[in-house]
């Protein structure tokens, strides 16, 4: 037990100051422990970091990095609400743990915007800036770039300064499409994802596959979101036509479980008398009682392409934009169509 010392805190936080008086030593030499850097005994280190632990001294993490030359911090800003966005923020953590970096996160809500988010990061001192999903035009792209090395996950930079690493959204629709036609499905709609990013070229590919397939004239497109909400109420303007739709491709998880939701309330069976497919393959879509057929980007290759990308930019090389396949999970949401009288 450390006992009170001339100069302790009384109450206050413990500064290192107080653990080198507490212990004996320099303060110079509290911080090589903390650190973890060599020049203390294994037995002095032992020593200080027992009376730190005893005084409830609790580094400043935030002084460390300012008296870095380097952060070694990742900043990553997300939308909070995106189920997908948060199973990429698990991945970038362990990809970064593995490359010696930490991660900064600030999220964007409906009561926060992307520019205070991106602020928030800067403030941080990160060596670069992940965007998740990023709404930001070029001319704000441009501008973050111009202070920190940045790359967008999810869409197109649209600027040769910015890196991107994204799923190929024409083909994962193109897949749906081709699983759906497979079952005999003819009258499918898509629900897209309005200006979301990545919404133009789902929604241009679903178009393309269906007129690949001879469809054109029973594809259907109507407008959605990102939303549970959004998804129910584009589902609702299909049920309302002359002759639904057999089947449906959201433009997300998160849209998918607002059409379910709508279809099971409207005494409709998935997918006996409709099919519906997701979007992102995120943990939405694995939930037990759901296991919705969908379409996979792989959270954890797209972590690890985008903190890789994300080095690469901050040691001087080049900005990529990276573009992964994407795959089809099929699971219950799905399956062969249903004769109408």
């Amino acid at each position: 037990m450390v006992e009170p010392v001339a100069g302790s805190t009384g109450g206050a936080r413990p500064t290192m100051g107080d653990v080198a008086r507490a212990a004996g030593v320099s303060t110079a030499l509290v911080s090589i422990v903390m650190r973890g850097v060599p020049g203390a005994s294994e037995a002095t280190r032992r020593r200080v970091l027992d009376i730190a632990d005893e005084m409830g001294y609790v580094p400043d993490r935030r002084a460390q990095k300012l008296r870095q030359a380097s952060s070694r911090l990742l900043g990553v800003v997300f939308e909070l609400q995106q189920p997908f966005h948060g199973d990429l923020v698990e991945q970038i953590y362990a990809a970064a743990t593995r490359r010696g970096y930490d991660v900064m996160l600030s999220a964007v809500a409906p009561s926060r915007a992307e520019k205070v988010a991106v602020q928030a990061l800067m403030r941080e001192r990160c060596e670069a800036a992940i965007l998740l999903g990023t709404r930001f035009d070029t001319d704000e792209l441009g501008a973050l770039a111009d202070r920190v090395p940045a790359l967008v996950v999810a869409r197109a930079s649209g600027l040769p300064g910015v890196g991107a690493v994204r799923g190929d959204d024409v083909a994962g629709i193109t897949l749906a499409v081709d699983h759906l036609t497979e079952l005999g499905h003819r009258n499918i709609a898509h629900i897209d994802g309005a200006d979301a990013p990545g919404g133009a070229d789902r929604r241009a590919g679903f178009l393309a596959a269906m007129d690949r397939h001879g469809l054109s004239a029973s594809a259907t497109v109507v407008t959605g979101g990102t939303t549970e909400t959004e998804g129910a109420e584009g589902m609702h303007t299909l049920l309302e036509m002359p002759t639904p739709p057999t089947a449906v491709v959201a433009f997300n998880d998160r849209c998918a479980t607002g059409v379910l939701d709508l279809l099971v309330r409207s005494g409709r069976d998935v997918p006996a008398d409709i099919s519906v497919v997701g979007y992102d393959d995120s943990r939405l879509a694995r939930i037990p009682h759901v296991q919705m057929t969908t379409i996979s980007q792989d959270a954890t290759h797209m972590a690890e392409a985008a903190v890789d990308g994300a080095l690469a930019q901050i040691s001087g090389d080049k900005a990529v934009d990276l573009v992964l396949a994407p795959h089809l999970v099929r699971r219950a949401t799905t399956g062969p169509v249903a004769h109408r009288d």
